[in-house]
C-alpha cells in the first residue's frame, strides 16, 4: 500500500516532529514512524469497514419502516437493491479483508455507530442514492461504480467523519488523502470473483521498503550537522533562518539520498522532493530546492562524491 513516497512523507513528518519536540531518543522516534506507518493501515480498513457497515443501517431503516403500524406498499415491499449491493457480499464474504479487521481489532464503528448513521442519513438523501434506487436490479458494474461513487461524493469529504477520526489519532488526518486513495484502488480493484481471490495489499511492498523508512530516518537525523553543512553556499541570499523548516528537513533528506542510498537514481530524488515541497511546503519551496539539489548533484558529479550503483543512477 505504501509507495517509496509515502514513505518519505511519513519520514519527513518525523523528523518535523523530532525537531518540535527536542526529544533526544532516536529509538522512541523511530518507533514512532514506524507505528505511524502502521496505524495508516489501520486508518486503510476502518475506511472500508464503514462501507460495510452502511449495510446494517439500510437494514435497520428497512425493519423499522416495514413495521410502521400504517406503512405504504412501497414499505411493505421495500427495495432492496442498496442492501443486496454486490461489494457487501465481497466485503462480508472476503477472508482476507475479515481476518484483518479481526487481527488489528477494528470495531470502530460497533463503539461509535452514530457516525454511520451520519453517513448513512447524508446517503440516503443523496441525488446518488436516489438515482440508483430508481430500479430494483442491478449489474455488478453498477453496483461497484455507486459505491466508488458513495465514497468519493459521501464519506470522504464529509466533514463530522473528519472531525472524528482527527479525534481518534492525531496522524490520521495527514495519512488520510493517502489512505483514501488507496480505499479507492482496492474498489476499483474489485471483479464480481472477489470474495475468494481477492488478497489486501500489504502495509509495505516488501521488506526493503521497511528497512527504507527507517535508514533514511535515522541517516538523515544522525547525519544532520553533515547535511547542513553541505547546503553552505548554495543558498544566495537566503539565511537559515528565512528557509522553512520543512524545506531544510527536504533538503537534508535529498541530499542523505544523493550520498548514502547508492540503489537510488539522484534524478527520482531530485523529482520526488520536489513534488513533496509542492504539495507541503510553500509555493516557492520547490523552485528553491531545485535550484539548491541541482547545484549539490553537479559538484557532487564532478568531485565523484556520488556512490551509485548500477546504469542510469548518476
Amino acid at each position: 500500500m505504501l509507495t517509496r513516497r509515502h514513505i518519505r512523507v511519513k519520514v519527513m513528518q518525523s523528523l518535523y516532529a523530532f525537531n518540535q519536540s527536542q526529544n533526544n531518543n532516536l529509538g522512541t522516534e523511530e518507533k514512532f514512524l514506524l507505528k505511524s506507518m502502521e496505524e495508516m493501515y489501520d486508518l486503510f480498513l476502518v475506511q472500508l469497514s464503514l462501507i460495510e457497515e452502511l449495510k446494517g443501517q439500510a437494514e435497520n431503516f428497512l425493519e423499522k419502516s416495514q413495521q410502521k403500524y400504517l406503512a405504504t406498499s412501497e414499505e411493505k415491499d421495500p427495495n432492496k437493491k442498496f442492501v443486496s449491493n454486490a461489494i457487501f457480499n465481497i466485503f462480508q464474504n472476503n477472508e482476507s479483508l475479515q481476518d484483518a479487521l479481526e487481527s488489528r481489532k477494528i470495531t470502530h464503528w460497533k463503539r461509535d455507530d452514530d457516525y454511520v448513521q451520519i453517513i448513512w442519513e447524508a446517503l440516503k438523501n443523496s441525488d446518488i442514492y436516489k438515482s440508483y434506487m430508481e430500479t430494483r436490479e442491478s449489474s455488478f458494474k453498477e453496483d461497484k461504480e455507486f459505491i466508488i461513487a458513495v465514497f468519493k461524493e459521501i464519506i470522504a469529504p464529509n466533514e463530522k467523519l473528519y472531525d472524528y477520526l482527527e479525534d481518534a489519532k492525531l496522524t490520521w488526518i495527514d495519512d488520510l488523502p493517502i489512505v483514501n486513495t488507496a480505499v479507492l484502488k482496492f474498489l476499483q480493484k474489485l471483479k464480481p470473483h472477489s470474495a475468494e481471490s481477492l488478497k489486501l495489499d500489504k502495509l509495505y511492498k516488501n521488506e526493503e521498503d521497511k528497512d527504507f523508512a527507517k535508514d533514511l530516518f535515522r541517516k538523515t537525523y544522525l547525519n544532520d550537522d553533515v547535511l547542513a553543512k553541505e547546503m553552505l553556499g548554495k543558498t544566495p541570499n537566503w539565511d537559515k533562518d528565512r528557509i522553512a523548516e520543512i524545506d531544510m528537513i527536504l533538503m537534508k533528506m535529498a541530499i542523505c539520498e544523493f550520498l548514502k542510498f547508492p540503489s537510488i537514481p539522484v534524478k527520482v530524488t531530485i523529482n520526488e522532493y520536489l513534488e513533496l515541497a509542492k504539495e507541503y511546503s510553500t509555493p516557492k519551496s520547490s523552485i528553491f530546492i531545485n535550484g539548491v539539489l541541482d547545484k549539490l548533484s553537479k559538484e557532487y558529479r564532478e568531485h565523484n562524491k556520488l556512490n551509485k550503483v548500477g546504469r542510469g543512477l548518476m
